[in-house]
């Protein structure tokens, strides 16, 4: 078996060296054939030399994927390779109502990594959080698993366990962990009217459906006596991106909200429909490194037409139109095939949403360790909240 630095550095540089033409072949990019074979005859020499003058027989199969989930991962962190076996398994899990973890997953550094936890789930009530990585799950190595495999994985009957190890950055050592699958479900928009005279929405996901609830909530909030309104979207990352135009549309009554583009995707304008448009309050949007997809969405409009301060953490970044893309083996890449952008132009899957007003986020201290760690907001152990209180002073100028 091939040793792992050895392998990693092939992964790295057939990644590279495949890239014109994997790339170019699923996506219809313009490279010259001559650079494509150009390519394929460096890469092509590189496995010969591996394959002969190597210490041992390496495992090219092996070694293959890595590099296509590699190169995957290079462009598109929520990209993913599945074999044909596993792409199977990937459907029937799709249409299968099964028990989860409740995490929104992404890929960094070759492993598989949370974006955010849904409150009330299995991953938020084990701590889990943003920038958490799974190093194993079911005893099964995560580097270099494809991101919808991980999730076929997660997945399971409710009741059932699923072990996994957990890497986080201030710990160099991983913890495993046994969680109990549960039914996913969805928390609905919690609303209350603080001091002030500012109406507090919380929004933990965005889900088909959920705009609606906002805007009830919003109007409630008004009955009260709501004069001003703080929009928070910290951990929101379920949802569809579509719902996030929806949302910013409930603030804005013109302009554009922002637009969808690909490569083999025409570009789709969102323009703000004016009887969509519910409030006029002045508002704050307060986001985290957990804020994703139609959040984001939301965000980057309400901050373009300076329609809402934004205050908290840079968003994760994630907007995007995916697509599985059969291959002849029956195999699949699933892939980002369009991007949403802000009105600005700039690809919110790419620089994500960076507030006016930068506020770290409470983080809870490990049980063991006096340095924090990222959590869901229900697992934090300080009282004050750093970014509301920020908030209610910019409402309150």
């Amino acid at each position: 078996m091939m040793s792992n630095r050895v392998k990693v550095l092939f992964v790295s540089t057939s990644s590279f060296l495949v890239g014109a033409l994997v790339i170019g072949s699923m996506m219809g990019r313009s490279a010259s054939p001559e650079d494509t074979y150009k390519h394929l005859a460096v890469f092509t020499e590189v496995v010969s030399r591996i394959k002969s003058d190597y210490v041992e027989e390496p495992d090219l199969k092996s070694v293959t994927l890595g590099a296509l989930n590699g190169l995957l991962e290079s462009i598109d962190p929520y990209a993913s390779y599945l074999s044909a076996d596993q792409y199977q398994q990937y459907l029937k899990n799709e249409d299968a109502r099964k028990g989860d973890l409740g995490l929104v997953l992404a890929k960094r550094y070759g492993y598989i990594s949370v974006v955010a936890a849904l409150p009330g789930s299995a991953g938020a009530k084990a701590g889990l959080g943003t920038g958490d990585m799974l190093e194993s799950i079911q005893g099964v190595a995560t580097r270099d698993m494809p991101l919808a495999y991980a999730e076929v994985l997660l997945s399971g009957e409710p009741g059932s366990n699923v072990e996994v190890s957990v890497l986080r950055v201030r710990k160099p050592e991983p913890t495993k962990m046994t969680l109990t699958r549960t039914p996913v479900k969805y928390p609905a928009v919690a609303a209350k009217l603080l001091p002030g005279e500012i109406g507090h929405v919380k929004v933990y996901s965005i889900e088909a459906g959920k705009v609606a609830q906002i805007a009830a909530a919003i109007k409630d909030l008004e009955k009260q006596g709501a004069k001003k309104l703080i929009l928070d979207v910290r951990y929101s990352a379920v949802g569809a991106p579509q719902d996030g135009v929806d949302l910013a549309n409930l603030f804005l009554d013109k302009g554009q909200i922002g637009y969808l583009q690909g490569q083999r995707v025409s570009k789709q304008t969102f323009e703000a429909v004016p009887s969509k448009k519910i409030t006029s309050l002045p508002m704050v949007l307060i986001t985290n490194r957990g804020t994703a997809g139609p959040a984001e969405v939301a965000a980057a409009a309400l901050l373009e037409h300076k329609r809402a301060t934004l205050v908290g953490e840079r968003t994760y970044g994630d907007a995007a139109q995916r697509k599985a893309i059969t291959l002849d083996d029956g195999a699949a890449v699933i892939l980002s095939v369009a991007k949403y952008y802000a009105p600005n132009g700039k690809a919110i899957q790419d620089t994500a949403v960076v507030p006016t007003e930068a506020v770290n986020d409470n983080e809870p201290l490990d049980d063991d360790a006096d340095t924090p760690a990222p959590a869901p907001a229900e697992a934090r152990k300080s009282d004050e909240d750093a970014p509301l209180k920020r908030a209610v002073e910019v409402l309150s100028k």
